[in-house]
């Protein structure tokens, strides 16, 4: 006689994480970053400390998985057919999603905790713009290098949102795509 196995869909484990995640969100939105701490998370989550020091360890650990899982596909990669087509809507599209308060409120304060706060930040962004030119090159297309992508669209794109108080609005954004592709 063979027992099934009961899951947990989610689980306490998933209640946990989302809200500590949520706790995270609600405090830089409403605090500065300084005051970001693991008591502070656990109070505002309704758990206790431990459980977060068990989890995560420290604060720049996890801001990073809450910037990971926040960063992590929602930004669809576009195929328009072409690689300009695809780099201007997705640029758009991240340049939009860097618009939010919130995002730069994470993005600062990950950016801010250490040295792996900017990789948690931009990883799927990488894999994005890697997913487009791959696409390209198997269509036959000519591709720029992606490090030079990287440089030429997404510094440029990052430092406005995160270091100045000019919006990198979608236009400007695709005015960096022009660039990137007269170089090619």
């Amino acid at each position: 006689m063979t027992e099934a196995v009961q899951t947990r869909p989610g689980g306490r484990s998933a209640r946990v994480r989302a809200a500590v995640h949520r706790a995270v969100g609600d405090l830089l939105a409403t605090e500065s970053p300084e005051a970001l701490t693991i008591p502070a998370v656990a109070a505002r989550a309704g758990v206790h400390p431990t459980t977060v020091y068990r989890r995560w360890g420290s604060v720049a650990q996890l801001l990073a998985d809450v910037a990971t899982s926040r960063f992590s596909g929602d930004i669809v990669v576009p195929d328009s057919g072409t690689l300009a087509g695809d780099l201007e809507r997705w640029m758009s599209d991240v340049a939009t999603d860097l618009t939010d308060p919130d995002v730069l409120a994470l993005m600062r304060a990950t950016i801010g905790s250490g040295p792996e706060g900017g990789c948690a930040c931009t990883v799927d962004r990488h894999d994005q713009l890697r997913a487009i030119i791959d696409r390209e090159r198997a269509r036959g297309g000519k591709v720029p290098d992606l490090e030079r992508a990287i440089d030429t669209l997404l510094g440029p794109l990052y430092y406005r949102a995160i270091f100045s108080d000019q919006p990198a609005s979608s236009a400007w954004a695709r005015g960096l795509v022009a660039t990137l592709l007269a170089t090619m």
